[in-house]
Parts: structure tokens; sequence; C-alpha cells
């Protein structure tokens, strides 16, 4: 019988489930890290919410661990990496408190603007002053929608029903998904100047942290609200800060901090800000939800050996996965390079398999395609949820094969149209199973991708090569290896450059800087 610890507060109903189904449960909410540590090797199943951390060091102890359910969509508590090297599964739930998540914003624009939670206070305390909170209504306000998925567009429902004027930036928002949510796709700095409530509904990742620091508040409306539900992190604290107290930023609702628990935080102690401890998806509703959820796909995986909502592995048979390893690294690289190129929302994507890979399984490699193209944008994407995720944006996908190879054995190419442009990459295997690109956006050259990586697009001028090095020397930046394409002599040309450190955005700025130079992009891999 396999043993699950529910590490912690759960409603009682995921236990029942559990052991209904077969599943010896132990319900220790709140356990020490040392504790956990000690006890983590008898179990086969892991649930927790956000309390528990999942970490490196705790998972060196989980000798037995089959899989880690997170009754919740947030996964920073837990160390993905970790679990994939070792083998564990990791799960999550994420459409559990969508609607939870989407009412505590509409919540704390509310008491934004009418002053609530201090006007609250002054009364209790027997001040009766009525004349000191003057409100705003949300009628016919804008509302600016950052991240504008599942969460962000219940919101952009509710602030219709107020008959608020919603405008939204989402890179992966189409513009049919728009006018089907009647709402207007904009620009971020086009959001930030024109909105009077602004609300946050993005997962925190290298492309969204500090998304809301100094220079983006300047660019805001004077006298703007904002109101993040979504991570800790998204704003730059100490600026929101100063922007309240220059009155740039009329006043914060904030549910999420870079620190939490947060006891102290320099956005504290101001009457213009609403500050709430992370409860977001804290309702009876959503709690039950999330774990009759979770307790049902753990369930399932360690009898039957179902994953659904899985962040890190393939639904494959055994066999499938042994013949497909080498082409699922192949189809990581490729769609993670082309999630980091993408800036725009994304039309569609086509994938044609061509000549051996085109005889094998491509749902799972054609998934994970998917991941890494939406995994810079979106949080919790993975191999079950990629294609529900394209269809919600309206991302039309095609595959295509083609059994007889042209110029390689076997290849993959990822096509991706955005509202801008038309890129394409492809990549091959040599020696049956080390991964190379070998085209990208029709330039040919042969590279295999390290973990930090320098991609250039220019024009083909002579001394650009020279330049390129010499400006990466000067800024004390080892290069491991150097890869070279062009189209035709003077015309499109690409470098693609491994580097020993991540690059840091000066670096990138002294690049953009050079003469020639189209396109400048730090990948990571």
């Amino acid at each position: 019988m396999p043993k699950v610890l529910i590490a912690d507060a759960l409603s009682p109903r995921a236990v029942d489930i559990l052991a209904a189904r077969g599943v010896q449960v132990d319900f220790r909410p709140g356990l020490p890290a040392e504790e956990l540590k000690a006890r983590i090797a008898a179990y086969e199943g892991l649930v927790v919410r956000s309390a528990t951390k999942v970490t490196a060091g705790l998972l060196s102890h989980a000798h037995n661990l089959k899989v880690i359910g997170r009754a919740g969509i947030g996964i920073d508590n837990i160390d993905v990496a970790a679990a994939t090297q070792r083998g564990i599964v990791v799960m999550n739930t994420p459409y559990g408190n969508s609607i939870t998540a989407a009412e505590h914003t509409i919540a704390m624009l509310f008491a934004l603007c009418r002053e609530i939670p201090v006007a609250d206070r002054s009364t209790q305390a027997g001040k009766w002053e009525k004349s000191r909170f003057m409100g705003v209504e949300l009628t016919g306000k804008t509302l600016g929608i950052i991240g504008c998925g599942n969460v962000g567009s219940i919101v952009a429902e509710r602030a219709l029903g107020l008959r608020m004027k919603v405008i939204a930036y989402d890179p992966f928002l189409s513009p049919e998904r728009a006018v089907g949510l009647g709402i207007e796709k904009v620009s971020l700095d086009w959001l930030l100047a024109r909105a009077d409530f602004i609300t946050l509904h993005t997962p925190l990742t290298e492309a969204t942290k500090n998304l809301i620091d100094a220079r983006a508040i300047a660019g805001m409306k004077r006298g703007v609200r904002l109101v993040n539900c979504a991570r800790g992190g998204l704003v730059v604290e100490t600026d929101l800060a100063a922007a309240l107290d220059s009155g740039q930023v009329a006043g914060a609702a904030i549910d999420v901090f870079v620190d939490e628990p947060a006891l102290k935080n320099p956005l504290f102690g101001r009457d213009n800000v609403v500050a709430t401890p992370h409860l977001g998806a804290a309702t009876t509703e959503a709690q039950e939800n999330v774990a009759l959820q979770i307790a049902g796909q753990i369930a399932d995986f360690l009898l039957t050996g179902a994953v659904s909502n899985a962040l890190n592995v393939p639904s494959l048979t055994a066999e499938e996965a042994k013949r497909l390893d080498p082409y699922m690294k192949l189809a990581e690289q490729l769609g993670s390079f082309a999630g980091q190129l993408t800036e725009t929302g994304i039309k569609s994507v086509t994938l044609e398999y061509e000549g051996a890979v085109a005889e094998l399984n491509i749902k799972p490699l054609s998934a994970i395609v998917l991941t890494g193209l939406l995994s810079p944008q979106l949080a919790a994407v993975n191999m079950v949820n990629a294609l529900e995720l394209c269809r919600e944006r309206d991302i039309r996908i095609s595959e295509t094969r083609r059994g007889e190879p042209v110029d390689y054995q076997t290849l993959i190419r990822v096509v991706v149209t955005t509202e801008r442009r038309v890129r394409g990459l492809a990549g091959t295997l040599f020696a049956g199973d080390k991964p190379r690109i070998v085209s990208i956006e029709g330039i040919p050259l042969e590279a295999e991708l390290g973990g930090n990586m320098l991609f250039v697009r220019n024009y083909d001028k002579p001394g650009f090569i020279g330049a390129l090095g010499h400006a990466l020397g000067a800024a004390d930046v080892n290069i491991a290896t150097f890869h070279l394409g062009r189209t035709a002599p003077g015309q499109d040309a690409i470098a693609l450059v491994e580097v020993d450190e991540p690059l840091t955005p000066a670096i990138l700025d002294t690049v953009r800087a050079l003469p020639n130079v189209i396109q400048v992009k730090a990948l990571r891999f």
C-alpha cells in the first residue's frame, strides 16, 4: 500500500479520498524542517501547499518519493529541477482557485478606491471622520490588466460588469481572444500610460521579475492605483514606496510580498496601502477544490501510473520514453529558444518532423516544444496543459510529418508566427543522441547550446565579428563557443555565442550599441 504524507493544512476530504482509494495517509501539517527530513524517506507521495519548502536538501532524504502534489498553482516552494533529477513527478492544480484569486483582486480594488481599511480603523476608534475619506468610483475608469490568462480574464469579466474599460498587456493574448473577452490588447507602455487602475496577474519569471520598477512607475498616469495579488517580486517594493510618498501612485493594494511572511516591509504603515497576508486563494471553496483535485491526481498516479497536470514528465510508456529521450532534449531546446526570442503575441505554431523522428510518437515532442515556447511568460506550463493554454489563447497548432529525409536523416523544425513576424528554427541529432541547432530564421549554422548563450542578429559587414569579440573581451566575458551563419554576403547574419557566465544588462546594451546590430538576446538553457 503506497504511503502519502500531507505536510500542510488541507481539507480533511483529501485524506478521505486517498484512504478510500487504498492509499495510506499521514496528515502532519507544520512539521519542523528537520523532522520532515527524518520522516520523508518513508513516503512515496508528498502533498503540500505553500508553507512547506520542498528543497533539494529535503529531497536528498526522500529515497522512496515518487510524486509531489502541490494543492494550488504556485510552485515557488518546490525545487522542480531537483525533483526531476531524482525522477520525482511534480503535479499541481492550476485551475482550482482561479475564481477566488480573481474575486480577491476585485475586493482589493474596492477597498483601495474607497479607503475602507483606514476608514474602518478610524470609525471604530470613535472619530467619525466622514469628510476625510473621499473615494473614487470604478465606473468609467480604465483598468489595465497585466497578464490576461486564467485569473486575468476572470478579473476582466468582473471589471466589465462594473462598467470599467479594460485594457490588457499579455504577449500571449491574441487579438481574437481579446475581442472575445470584450477588452483591448495594448503594449505595456501604452497600458501604463492610460490605466487609472492596474492589476497584476502574471507569474514570476526572469522576464517578469521587477516588472514594476521606478521606470515603469514613471510611465504611469499620475494618481494611478496598483493591485498585486499575483506574486511577490513583480513589483520593486522600495520603488513603489517612493512613488506612494510622491503621489505618483495614489494607492496600492498588495497581497503578495518579496519576503513572506512579511513581518516588516517598506510599504507598511501607510494609509494609502491596503495589505493582506497572501489571501488570494484563501476561501473555503478554493481550498476544497484544490484538495480534492490533488488527492485524486496523487491516487491515480500511485495506483495506476496516470499523470495529470504534471510539470516535469511526459505521458509516455517506458519503451517510448527510451526512444524519444534524445528527441525530447532537442524539442525542449527548440521550444525554449523560440520562446526566449518571442516578444509579441503568438498567432500560430507549425511543427514539422522529417526523417526518422516522423516515424515516432510526436505528440510528446510537440507538447515539450510548446512548453518551452510558453514558459518564459507563463507559470506552471507543462506537457499536459501546454496545448490547452495555446487553445485558450487562440494559438493555432499544426503538425506535419515527412518520412523521407531532405537535408538530414532526422529533423525537427519549429515555425512561430507572431503579430509581427515569422520565425523558424530547426534542429537535428548528431551521432544519434546529440542535439544541434542547424537553422535559425532560414540562416544555416550548426550549434550546440550551452547554459548561457548570446544571440546576435546583424548585417553582415566587415569587422563585425572582431568588434563583437572585442566588446565581450573588454567586459571580461569568456567565450566558450562561437557559431556563425548568414543568408548571403552583406545581408542578414547570426552569431550564437556560448559564454561562461550569465550576461548582464550592461553587457547586452554594449553589444546592442555596436554598428550593424539588429537584435540582441541573452538565452538560458
